[in-house]
């Protein structure tokens, strides 16, 4: 029987039920926060925020959210614990890999196939994401269930390191893998190229935040390689497409019958100090949609009233996740 790792253990894959494939708990960078001032950060006061705002997604029906959180956006498995213990009617699966749009974090650097040291041996990347993968992240016990990376716009040498070495933890391991992209760049196209490549499933890729542009032959041709569009930046466009456009999108592709080829979402937080010292506020201004009820609340029923199927609104949230989640 497929089972998927979560922060509480591995569960049977037909208990994920309606999950949010794209959301974050916290994004955080602790050195600058150390250095530079915890501003609206209160680790006690946030553990509780995120709680109560994750009772209330349980609510909404939701049962499972999909936190991306990886290195370079302040990944703490320990603290994402606290929260779950805190909503045991929620699973929560969390991530290994890298969030760069230009270099390799410096640790990296000098290290790996062709640097100065250990030239001839495997990447470390590859190295850690499996172990996070097989053996647990840290010493949390918690295993990461799928691989992250971000083809922001060019595919810089760093950019390349990073995917390549998540395409061969996926061969490892077969975990699946999201990769953050810019659908007006249409950077999913070098993302799919590279996976390609690489000899990634490409049935086991989200390309992610495809609700950022309304080209249907761009996000025809991702979906027709194979991939699975993340239609989810519901909330947190707002100077791109509206709702109104990401709704139209997604009715268009389903009526050509690529339902099963999308994940919703939102890309949101509980905490975001990428705003800076006044995070919650600034955050509350720029993306006053950008919050874990958005798709309940407003984009399903939108979603139904532009013609979509709940059979195919339960594709998105429900089988294809489990899809994705199942591994050969």
């Amino acid at each position: 029987m497929a089972t998927v790792e979560t922060v509480r253990g591995a569960i049977d894959v037909d208990r994920l039920g309606p999950t949010l494939m794209h959301d974050h708990i916290f994004i955080l960078h602790p050195e600058y926060m150390q250095n530079y001032g915890r501003g609206a950060w209160d680790e006690d006061e946030r553990v509780a925020d995120a709680i109560d705002k994750l009772r209330s997604l349980v609510g909404k029906g939701i049962r499972t959210i999909v936190d991306p959180t990886v290195l370079g956006l302040g990944r703490d498995v320990p603290r994402i614990q606290r929260v779950a213990a805190g909503v045991p009617e929620l699973n929560i699966v969390v991530a290994t890999g890298i969030y760069t749009f230009h270099d390799v974090p410096l640790v990296y650097h000098y290290r790996g196939p062709g640097l100065e040291v250990d030239p001839d041996g495997t990447d470390p990347m590859v190295t850690d994401f499996v172990r996070d993968l097989t053996e647990g992240i840290a010493e949390t016990g918690v295993k990461a269930a799928f691989l992250k990376c971000a083809v922001q716009e060019a595919m810089s040498p760093g950019v390349e390191r990073v995917c390549r070495a998540v395409a061969r933890a996926h061969r490892e391991t077969g975990a699946p893998i999201t990769t953050h992209t810019n659908a007006r760049a249409r950077s999913g196209r070098a993302a799919i190229e590279l996976y390609r490549a690489e000899g990634v499933d490409l049935t086991k890729v989200v390309i992610g935040h495809c609700t950022g542009t309304g080209d249907l032959d761009y996000l025809t041709e991702i979906a027709d390689s194979g991939a699975i569009l993340g239609m989810d930046r519901f909330g947190a466009d707002p100077d791109t497409a509206g709702l109104d456009a990401q709704v139209h999108t997604i009715a268009a592709l389903c009526e050509r019958g690529y339902a099963d080829r999308m994940v919703l979402s939102h890309d949101a937080d509980c905490f975001n100090d990428l705003f800076g010292p006044d995070a919650l506020a600034v955050s509350a201004r720029l993306r006053p949609d950008c919050h874990y009820e958005f798709l309940s609340d407003t984009v399903l029923p939108a979603l139904r009233a532009a013609g979509v199927r709940d059979t195919d609104i339960s594709g998105m949230l429900v089988d294809t996740p489990r899809r994705y989640f199942t591994r050969a």
